[in-house]
């Protein structure tokens, strides 16, 4: 299928994706009875309270839940009972659908909107449960009324919320995946027109068709939803329709997927690119048999005839590696038993790979833009003034003099300090929060600020260093940081970070600010016989990070890290750099600093941070969607920018928190102005100060999206 952000072209939308857009959403908020969108005339959503009338009942909606694969989701009632349902909308816009089109797909879409068995047994085959099928006669919308457990979480949430799953995890999805392809490749299936056919193919398997629910017990069950056959009557013509999907096609999707949550991601961050299952460095080493199965059904061997066959396969695998295997595990997950051996076709795999580009038959390196990863951005309170229960009062609260911080209060936000407007937020309220910073006694443990919530001085702090607080503080996470390791950076050929390849790794850091590596080509020859000059920033937070995350806050490595290491500003470092170069000098030096010091220059190059795996860059060139090489001109800071994913996994980024008393005898001024703070607006400030919002944003903090709220 063609990327979301190529559907819809017709309308001038500022995301360049309609159906992701907010705009609509807000235009059906702020004007009562708006059917389309202010900014570029795409159907709106659909109003709370809204009627749609059915052949088994009338449905009111209650919430705009989010979008999945090609349609709307909104949480409604049976007014006739009470019961509550889910409510897919899919969408015909007329300026994407002529009269005749849109018709024939209403028509279709009544009559396959959802399967039953043929017989009307009532069975659990982890399939998404349809009630009815509806089109609207005269507007431009359809709606597939859904019950059940349809407000589970997606496997794409899952992922990016949990990380990877183990191996005994993918094997439970795995078998669950394929009794629910056996049942729906080999059942006799009802039709809402009540035409009956034996099996159908799903065709549209991946991580947000799939459904997890954990159970209360703590095991967790999968959900298909989505089926291609009504899903896809919804594809605008202009966009090539999709072929009309075979079984094992079935088998190589749900393939695919098991081997995303094996690998905790789909993206490959070194290239931007979907994962490759060809690329043997991709795949985790805790279960050969495991990655042997998936590989035939993925169709690297020999194919499956069927689910039935692949699932008796599956139950008769031998256990994982258990030396190997991963420590997280979903709870109450159960191991299959798997009494039988498989031949080791160790030879044959390696000559598939080198064949693959021939086996790997199906559309395969495009690059497409989740459907569903702007759905927590559109949950999110718009702006300030619809944060509700603000209490009255000054709440005066307090961070590390140096911190981070500490620095972005003084930054500039549309020609206004971030400090002022985040004094008085909520212009209706009589909420002041005042910021009065304090400094710690013990510059490698920077906690005063703690110190001064637990004692009653402060009524929060706002702070990363978390790892020890008492169970009489909350916390809550309202943006992340993180920091970047610059080496000197210019045009010559030779300079360090294109030798480095625009990447160093974890344990090549800690030896560097250790001083066991002191001279570049300790790390590899190819790199320039030039002396390292390792130099670290002055903010006790940052050094604190660093010593954490990289140090493992070992005493030795610590105690060498302030013997061995300068401290120095992170400016006068940069400018440091410079002089060097202009002077026509090769430069060891090497440095870190938080991202809102130093992802705006040029002088130093941040490096991508690698942690036994690839090696992760959270910056991205804007024009091209891909993470920055040495090659990229960083001097042009608006062609850059930190990818929310993406920094998700990179190794040097953490939270950071709104830290605040339990005790109710206390105004919750810490938990409202974090609340304050993960609004729409308060993200947008973030971003625009150099910290990283929770979630992603349509584009980048300098979009609509942050342009559209006050």
């Amino acid at each position: 299928m063609a990327s979301f952000e190529s559907f819809y072209q017709e309308y001038p939308c500022s995301y360049n994706s309609p159906l992701n857009c907010d705009r609509p959403f807000q235009t059906a908020q702020q004007m009562k009875g708006a059917k389309f969108c202010l900014e570029c005339g795409f159907l709106a959503t659909l109003p709370q309270e809204a009627e749609i009338k059915g052949s088994q009942g009338t449905y009111q909606i209650a919430n705009f839940i989010g979008v999945r694969g090609l349609g709307r989701l909104y949480s409604a009632v049976q007014l006739k009972d009470k019961q509550p349902v889910i409510i897919k909308e899919y969408l015909l816009p007329n300026r994407s659908f002529n009269e005749s089109e849109t018709q024939k797909r209403k028509e279709t879409f009544k009559r396959v909107g959802g399967v039953s068995l043929a017989d009307s047994r009532i069975q659990n085959f982890r399939l998404v449960e349809t009630k009815e099928a509806i089109a609207d006669q005269k507007g431009e919308r359809c709606y597939l009324i859904i019950q059940g457990i349809e407000s589970s979480q997606t496997l794409g949430k899952y992922l990016i919320e949990k990380g990877a799953m183990t191996s005994l995890d993918v094997r439970q999805v795995l078998n669950q995946g394929l009794q629910t392809l056996q049942f729906l490749h080999t059942q006799k299936l009802r039709f809402p027109s009540n035409q009956i056919q034996l099996g159908i193919t799903h065709g549209n398997i991946n991580l947000d068709s799939t459904l997890i629910k954990i159970e209360n017990n703590q095991k967790f069950s999968i959900y298909f939803c989505d089926l291609a056959i009504w899903e896809n009557l919804f594809i605008p013509p202009i966009i090539p329709q999709p072929a009309s999907a075979r079984p094992e096609q079935d088998l190589e999707s749900l393939g695919l997927l098991a081997f995303y949550l094996w690998a905790g991601r789909t993206t490959n961050f070194s290239s931007n690119q979907l994962l490759d299952p060809r690329d043997n460095q991709q795949w985790p080493d805790t279960d050969s048999h495991l990655k042997q199965f998936i590989y035939r059904l993925i169709g690297l061997e020999t194919l499956f005839e069927s689910a039935e066959a692949a699932r008796q396969a599956l139950l008769e695998l031998p256990q994982e590696d258990r030396s190997k295997s991963s420590v997280r595990s979903l709870p109450g997950s159960q191991e299959i038993k798997k009494p039988l051996s498989m031949p080791l076709l160790l030879l044959l795999i390696l000559l598939l790979l080198l064949l693959g580009g021939g086996i790997w038959y199906w559309l395969w390196g495009r690059k497409t833009a989740s459907p569903n990863q702007y759905i927590q951005w559109s949950r999110l309170v718009r702006n300030f003034s619809e944060v509700p229960n603000v209490p009255s009062g000054q709440f005066t609260y307090t961070g590390e003099k140096d911190s981070t911080w500490s620095f972005v209060l003084t930054q500039l936000v549309d020609s206004s300090r971030l400090r002022d407007l985040l004094t008085r937020p909520k212009s209706d309220a009589t909420a002041i929060f005042d910021y009065k910073s304090v400094l710690s006694s013990n510059i490698n443990n920077p906690i005063q600020s703690l110190e001064e919530v637990q004692t009653n001085k402060k009524d929060f702090a706002i702070t990363s260093l978390v790892d020890n607080i008492t169970d009489k503080l909350a916390k809550e996470a309202v943006a992340y940081d993180g920091l970047l390791v610059f080496v000197a950076f210019n045009k010559r050929d030779s300079n360090l970070a294109n030798a480095l390849r625009g990447q160093i790794n974890l344990e090549q850091l800690r030896q560097i600010y250790t001083g066991k590596i002191t001279n570049w080509q300790q790390i590899s020859s190819k790199l320039p016989d030039l002396p390292v000059k390792p130099f670290a920033p002055t903010e006790p937070e940052a050094i604190s990070k660093f010593q954490q995350i990289v140090l493992k806050n070992a005493p030795q490595d610590e105690a060498l890290f302030a013997a061995k290491v300068t401290k120095l500003d992170t400016t006068k470092t940069q400018n440091l750099i410079r002089s060097e170069t202009l002077d026509g000098r090769s430069t060891g030096i090497i440095s870190f600093g938080i991202i809102s010091k130093t992802s705006s220059q040029c002088t130093g190059y941040p490096l991508a941070i690698a942690d036994g795996n690839s090696a992760i860059q959270p910056l991205f060139q804007k024009r091209d969607r891909r993470s920055i090489n040495p090659s990229d001109d960083l001097c042009q800071h608006d062609d850059y920018y930190v990818d929310v994913t993406t920094f998700q996994s990179y190794p040097l980024g953490y939270p950071i928190f709104v830290v605040y008393p339990k005790d109710s005898n206390r105004l919750l001024g810490g938990s409202t102005f974090a609340q304050m703070l993960t609004t729409r607006q308060g993200q947008c400030l973030l971003g625009k100060v150099g910290l990283v919002a929770l979630q992603p944003m349509p584009d980048d903090i300098k979009s609509y999206a942050c342009k559209s709220v006050p």
